[in-house]
């Protein structure tokens, strides 16, 4: 899976088409992130320690990788991701690194 935890995406399917926020955690068995501020979901709980009121929570969702994309640093545009490799200055060892396929810059 392409996309990480703490990148910037955007919702490109479903109801909420169009919002952008940072991945909060990523479910790679199952092709689900969890999006700040995205596919908020309601939930009806009891009082317990953690909440001694009670009442309704809001909590955000997992949405299928598929449907969102990573957001250009640069443009602020959705993009592809590519892989390049790169060799490390410190250690002189080759490694991939991501770059947007728009502007080629790395996120």
């Amino acid at each position: 899976m392409k996309i990480k935890k703490n990148d910037n995406v955007i919702v490109i399917a479903g109801n909420n088409k169009g919002k952008t926020g940072k991945v909060l955690k990523v479910f790679p068995k199952e092709s689900r992130i969890i999006i700040e501020g995205v596919n908020i979901r309601k939930r009806h709980t009891k009082a317990n320690q953690k909440n001694p009121q009670g009442g309704i929570i809001e909590k955000e969702a997992p949405i299928h990788v598929s449907n969102v994309m990573i957001v250009d640093p640069k443009t602020g545009e959705p993009t592809r991701l590519g892989t390049k490799i790169i060799i490390d200055d410190k250690t002189g060892k080759k490694r991939g690194a991501r770059i947007s396929r728009v502007t080629g810059e790395m996120l």
